[in-house]
C-alpha cells in the first residue's frame, strides 16, 4: 500500500484512539538509528509466490495449528505459542511488547524480525534492536523515509497480512484470530475492531 492511501486511514486511527503522529515519528527515527539493516529483499524473496500463514496470538492458536502451512510469519508473542508446538516461525512481525529472550536467538539463527516503531514503545526499542543481531525490517505507521518502511497495518498481526501481500504471497491463510475476544482490555478491544477493519482491506471478513 502507497503511504498517500494509508495516511488517510492512519489519521483515523489517530484521531480514535488520541494517538500524537510526532511521537510515531519520533520513535521511527530512534528506531532507524540503532540499526541500518534493510531485509526487506531476503524477506520478498522468501515470500513471494509462496503460501504464508500468518498467526495470530489469539487463545484458539494452539487449537488451531494443523492450518499452517508454508512461511510461517507470527504476530508478537504468538512466536512464544508456535515455538512450545515445535513450530519455528520464519518470520516474527512485532512492535516488541510480546516478545522475550528467546527472540533474539530466533534472530540470530535467522528469524526475520520485522521491528514496529510506535510513539508508545521507544523503551522496548531502546532495549531489544541493539540485541537482535539477525535480519531485520523495520516498519512505521507513519510516513516511510530511508530504511524505514511502511507497507500499511496497524495491529501485529493485520500488519502482517499487509506485509505478506505486499512482499507477492501466492495465498495468505490466518490462524489464532479472534477478533471477538470479550476477555480483553477497552483498549485492546479498540485495538481488534480496526484489526477487522484493516484485514477487510485486505479481503479477509472476519
Amino acid at each position: 500500500m502507497r503511504y498517500e492511501e494509508w495516511e488517510p486511514v492512519y489519521l483515523e486511527i489517530c484521531d480514535y484512539f488520541s494517538f500524537d503522529p510526532a511521537e510515531d515519528e519520533r520513535a521511527a527515527c530512534i528506531l532507524a538509528g540503532l540499526t541500518k539493516q534493510d531485509a526487506s529483499e531476503l524477506l520478498k524473496r522468501l515470500i513471494r509466490g509462496e503460501t504464508v500463514t500468518v498467526c495470530g496470538n489469539a487463545p484458539s492458536l494452539s487449537r488451531e495449528l494443523d492450518r499452517i502451512t508454508g512461511v510461517v510469519i507470527a504476530a508478537d508473542a504468538a512466536s512464544e505459542v508456535l515455538i512450545r508446538h515445535g513450530i519455528t516461525p520464519d518470520v516474527i512481525v512485532t512492535d516488541l511488547d510480546g516478545i522475550d529472550d528467546y527472540a533474539v536467538e530466533l534472530n540470530r539463527r535467522g528469524t526475520i524480525l520485522v521491528v514496529h516503531a510506535h510513539g508508545d514503545n521507544i523503551p522496548r526499542i531502546k532495549r531489544w534492536v541493539p540485541l537482535l543481531n539477525g535480519p531485520l525490517l523495520l516498519t512505521t505507521q507513519g510516513k516511510p523515509f530511508n530504511h524505514v518502511h511502511n507497507y500499511g497495518g496497524f495491529t501485529d498481526g493485520d500488519r502482517a497480512v499487509f506485509l505478506g501481500q505486499e512482499m507477492g504471497a501466492s495465498e495468505i491463510k490466518l490462524a489464532g484470530f479472534d477478533l471477538d475476544d470479550p476477555d480483553v482490555t477497552p483498549m485492546k478491544r479498540g485495538k481488534l475492531l480496526w484489526a477487522r477493519k484493516m484485514l477487510s482491506l485486505c479481503g479477509y471478513e472476519l
